[in-house]
């Protein structure tokens, strides 16, 4: 709550996040730098005297989300409650923010996290109209070592930020900035921190997470991650997001020698053709991508691929679309993620002629869904009679199964005959029994 002078009396915060695994890891970081500044969480709006939104820029329409939400909550700001709007959203609008949303009092970027105990100041000091903001060409990470993480067993560590790249579709390197790489000592001694609190399974993050490189010089980013998988107490590794264009073989070579590593690539690839690939300006082609997938392949233990693929690009015509199924056959994706384009703010492609009608953008998409929903179940029928090790999640009580993820990222829901439930966090193996295209079901092996 505010006082008389707009001053922030009770420090206590409510915060809301929109969007991907970087944003959900920026929270726990922002929440943790929080709580350290003498802020205790809250978990409802009305609750709070700060009033936080993460938000993300990636989707359509997410701009309007956030104004839908602030909008919703306005009328606490005439009894005292603060509003801060962080993240791609943020940077995206920036100042005008202020101007269709007056009740505002900080706009800040990702970038500039690392200055929120001093944004905090200000916004305790009753200033308004705080930003964060036009710190897009900083070298400078967001470290802190309060990071407030939400599951117990499974942590984030962000190795990368921002990204060069420069896709023709995408708003992300107007948002969070040049790419930007934490030092792989840093790096590493976060994870022996996370696996001497009890942390068993870590995921490297970054928007291109193997564009990653090391101030330091000294390790790539296959090394850092077989270095991360050699910590002690660390039974499972994961990165994401992989940019094609600089995946290399010894991130598929780092995983057949390290077993910590995760049998699992999620590789975009947008688009089967390479027409349209150049339009997107991914700079790479379909054979290149073809390449890697071949690398992966050949890999002494089977490795699980996803990704991600954009419908009805400007330009796609119907030839290329066919390209993107073909190519579901020739990789055999384990999940594929899928979108119909929509124009972003300060992208390249929203002076593209947008000429496919959302009508054809949906059939186009359900097409692709339907093909690779028959690849799934072919994919997931293979497991059955296999023994799978398991990360226990939860218990789904309705079911009376227990709920847990392979090294492969696959949900496999799973019955045991002992009297007292495995533990979230605990490792088992299942049986494979059953499966459906997106999740696998079996007993527990004891």
């Amino acid at each position: 709550m505010a006082d008389a002078n707009g001053k922030i009396a009770e420090k206590t915060f409510y915060l809301e996040t929109f969007g991907c695994q970087m944003n959900v890891h920026d929270s726990e970081k922002v929440i943790g730098t929080l709580e350290h500044e003498g802020y205790r969480r809250v978990d409802l709006e009305e609750d709070a005297g700060l009033i936080l939104y993460n938000t993300c820029s990636i989707r359509d329409k997410a701009e309007q989300k956030v104004f839908n939400r602030l909008n919703d909550y306005k009328k606490l700001y005439a009894k005292g409650k603060r509003f801060g709007v962080l993240g791609c959203v943020a940077q995206q609008e920036g100042e005008r923010i202020f101007e269709r949303a007056p009740y505002v009092s900080l706009v800040a970027g990702s970038a500039s996290y690392r200055k929120l105990p001093e944004m905090l100041v200000q916004i305790e000091r009753g200033e308004s109209r705080i930003t964060g903001l036009d710190d897009r060409q900083t070298d400078e990470t967001f470290e802190t070592e309060f990071t407030a993480r939400s599951n117990p067993h499974r942590g984030y560590i962000t190795i990368i930020e921002g990204c060069d790249k420069f896709c023709a579709y995408c708003v992300v390197p107007y948002t969070r900035g040049k790419e930007r790489s934490r030092t792989s000592t840093s790096v590493l001694a976060e994870a022996r921190r996370m696996a001497d609190a009890g942390y068993t399974e870590i995921q490297l993050l970054g928007q291109n997470v193997n564009s990653y490189r090391d101030s330091e010089g000294k390790r790539s980013f296959a090394e850092l991650l077989a270095a991360v998988g050699e910590v002690e107490g660390i039974r499972r590794v994961r990165f994401t997001t992989s940019h094609p264009r600089d995946f290399t073989r010894d991130i598929v070579e780092a995983i057949d020698a390290v077993p910590t590593l995760c049998d699992h690539v999620h590789l975009p690839i947008q688009s089967g053709s390479s027409r349209v690939l150049q339009l997107m300006q991914r700079e790479y082609t379909r054979d290149q991508y073809e390449e890697r997938i071949a690398w992966i392949k050949a890999a002494r233990r089977p490795i699980s691929m996803t990704t991600d693929i954009i419908v009805g690009f400007p330009g796609e015509t119907p030839e290329d679309f066919e390209q993107t199924i073909d190519l579901l056959a020739v990789t055999g994706y384990d999940a594929v993620f899928a979108f119909k384009y929509s124009p972003r703010p300060n992208t390249p492609a929203i002076t593209m002629a947008d000429s496919i009608p959302d009508e054809e953008k949906s059939t186009r998409l359900q097409v692709l869904l339907d093909r690779q929903r028959e690849i799934q179940r072919a994919n997931y029928d293979k497991h059955i009679g296999q023994i799978l090790e398991v990360m226990v999640e939860g218990r789904n009580e309705a079911r009376g199964q227990i709920t847990g993820r392979t090294s492969q990222n696959k949900t496999l829901n799973f019955t045991t005959t002992q009297p007292i439930y495995p533990a979230p966090g605990s490792y088992l193996p299942v049986r494979v029994t059953k499966s459906f295209p997106n999740s696998l079901v079996g007993e527990a092996v004891i």
